[in-house]
């Protein structure tokens, strides 16, 4: 069972919890008749999520087995067997892929677009250098994108902004943490590190996080923004300030980043900033 449960990498799962910002930012999050069937969309793309991964663990199995964590991976370490891992993939993919067709057309062209898009990622785009980074920040997009699609909720132009900003923020710190953790053997293990360097991840990486604060300081004072909340959620912008710079703070001196979820589910401070984060942006959105 704890190899099934590491198969499915249920912890990245919390990605999958940006199908929630429409209904938040729409008032809605509150309202079960919102909520439950959000929480269905929630658990179909990680289902989809985790057969996806496991397309992805099968392809790069041999590689795998050159890095010194993934190799423990249960199909890098044969202890899955790829057959059966192939299979249980095609399951977890396609039957909520069929059962989104019969909630909803556009959740189900959503999904589709997202399986599609990973599918290229998994076997040709994550080979080349920026389109690589840049495939993981549309998956947030689409995340986004289906927490809207079963009662067609507006997405603000600011929520897009800021997801990819700071999708590519997460994206371009991993691939700085791969690069000078593996070192020499980074080339083995993921073949684009080759074309990468870590002064310009470093570049990169300043672009994106200058363009993530900013995005979400001027959506604090948009227009759009104060006339439907007011302009007291510029006051949330400390938190996001210092979610950030903890982040770069772990990246660049405690030297970790390779993956995010596990960042932000074991680093007390980031935890405790976006649980406050959290609680002041619902309770100030639902007080007004």
């Amino acid at each position: 069972m704890r190899e099934f449960i590491s198969l499915l990498r249920i912890k990245q799962w919390i990605k999958n919890l940006f199908v929630f910002a429409p209904i938040v930012f729409s008032k809605r999050f509150l309202d079960l008749d919102f909520f439950l069937p959000t929480l269905i969309v929630f658990f179909l793309i990680s289902f989809i999520s985790s057969g996806l991964y496991i397309i992805n663990d099968i392809v790069d199995s041999k590689k795998d087995r050159l890095h010194p964590d993934k190799k423990n991976r249960p199909i890098a370490s044969g202890r899955i067997k790829k057959n059966f891992a192939l299979l249980l993939s095609f399951i977890l993919i396609l039957t909520p892929l069929t059962y989104s067709f019969f909630m909803e057309l556009n959740l189900f062209l959503i999904f589709l677009i997202y399986i599609v898009l990973n599918i290229l990622y998994s076997f040709f785009l994550k080979k080349v250098v920026i389109i690589d980074v840049m495939v993981i920040s549309a998956n947030f997009v689409l995340r986004v994108f289906s927490g809207s699609m079963l009662f067609s909720i507006p997405i603000s132009s600011w929520l897009i902004l800021c997801t990819i900003f700071l999708s590519l923020f997460l994206g371009f710190s991993k691939r700085r943490f791969e690069l000078y953790s593996l070192g020499g053997n980074a080339v083995n293990h993921r073949k684009v590190l080759s074309l990468y360097s870590i002064p310009f991840l470093d570049q990169m990486i300043t672009i994106v996080t200058a363009s993530t604060i900013i995005s979400y300081a001027l959506y604090t004072v948009s227009e759009e923004t104060v006339k439907r909340f007011g302009s007291g959620l510029i006051y949330s912008l400390p938190f996001v300030l210092y979610g950030i710079f903890r982040y770069l703070f772990i990246v660049y001196v405690k030297g970790k980043g390779g993956d995010p979820t596990k960042v932000l589910t074991e680093d007390i401070p980031l935890i405790i900033d976006i649980l406050l984060w959290g609680l002041f942006i619902v309770g100030y959105i639902y007080s007004h």
